[in-house]
């Protein structure tokens, strides 16, 4: 069994990690901190933990977590890069929730993030998590830079198109929307349901904090620069990220459905689907599963491609979970075997 800790197990990503891994035949959660519910047992907080986890929240320090072999970061930004290096040090494998890896260039990140980072030197150590590009490396990773929600809908939807070179990499267009979970538990008026409720809007027009995350994934796959256009957008439900992408089409007489169902034929969590179709967000809705349509709008030359994940699961803590299978060598599908909730 593989002992596993977390820090920062009160949010939402925190929970969810504890519920995928309380039926996970190869890992056991040894340690779950909290600063502000330390001595509390974690099923006194979560009740839906009842009878799966009797551990109780301890403070977040080396000592406590010293006995792990992986440590997962639920954490805001800015908090994993403080505690990697000594973890790393004692030989325990880290996944990092936040963004606090994923960015490559340093100056980017504090750019982006408007911190100092504390441990720049391991940037470039860091393994980028999204396993359907970087499955090998990260099997050897001891430091793996989980993916944030909406750039995984939207590199999986871009991926075929830019490998396969057939669209404009000049004017690439992500038209996306999350579910009011992806801000967090932390309270904020902007969450509130009589704020979200009967409401839909745009946020972060002039740049937000994952375009230079998806940008610098997608140069990677084009061995070029793309020009990405990127615009979030708050939606009243609490689960789920709905990307809607578009571009222009150098290749009219690709086959799309063929080019995405080839692309994505030996990957467990990427199910195309039929020609034609159009992804709901709460057919995915509690699984780690992406679904994604193409669609060749007006038979023109723009590609419209529909990409839903849950942005809990597939967009943060199932994809962890799944990077963590892929680091101790054991079948990618263990523990996210979960059938999508309906209605």
């Amino acid at each position: 069994m593989i002992k596993v800790g977390i820090v920062g197990g009160t949010g939402y990503t925190g929970v969810e990690l504890l519920r995928l891994l309380a039926l996970h035949p190869n890992a056991e959660v040894c340690v779950v901190t909290s600063r502000a519910e330390k001595g509390l047992r974690v099923d006194a907080v979560y009740p839906n933990l009842r009878g799966f986890n009797e551990l109780c929240f301890v403070d977040p320090t080396i000592d406590n977590l010293s006995a792990c072999e992986l440590v997962f970061f639920a954490t805001p930004n800015s908090t994993a890069m403080h505690m990697a290096p000594d973890l790393l040090g004692l030989g325990i494998k880290v996944i990092d929730l936040s963004a606090d890896f994923r960015l490559a260039d340093v100056a980017v990140w504090e750019q982006w993030y408007n911190d100092k980072h504390a441990c720049p030197e391991l940037l470039q150590q860091a393994v980028y998590g999204l396993p359907e590009t970087h499955r090998a490396e990260i099997a050897k990773a001891n430091l793996v830079a989980n993916p944030g929600c909406y750039p995984t809908a939207t590199q999986l939807g871009f991926l075929p198109l830019v490998k396969a070179n057939v669209i404009d990499l000049n004017m690439l267009i992500a038209d996306a929307k999350s579910g009011v979970s992806g801000a967090g538990r932390a309270a904020s008026v902007g969450a509130l349901l009589s704020e979200t409720g009967e409401s839909f809007k745009a946020y972060a027009v002039p740049g937000h904090r994952h375009l230079p995350e998806i940008k610098q994934a997608l140069n990677e796959v084009a061995e070029s620069e793309v020009s990405l256009t990127f615009t979030p957008h708050l939606v009243p439900m609490i689960r789920g990220i709905h990307a809607t992408l578009y571009a222009r089409l150098t290749d009219q007489q690709v086959d799309l459905q063929k080019l995405f169902e080839d692309f994505y034929r030996d990957e467990p969590f990427v199910d195309v689907l039929p020609e034609g179709a159009h992804p709901d967000t709460a057919d995915v809705r509690g699984t780690n599963r992406c679904q994604i349509a193409v669609h060749q709008a007006q038979r023109g030359d723009v590609v419209s491609v529909l990409s839903v994940i849950d942005n809990l699961v597939k967009g943060a803590s199932g994809q962890a979970v799944h990077n963590m299978n892929i680091m101790f060598g054991l079948d990618e599908t263990c523990g996210l075997s979960q059938v999508g909730l309906y209605p």
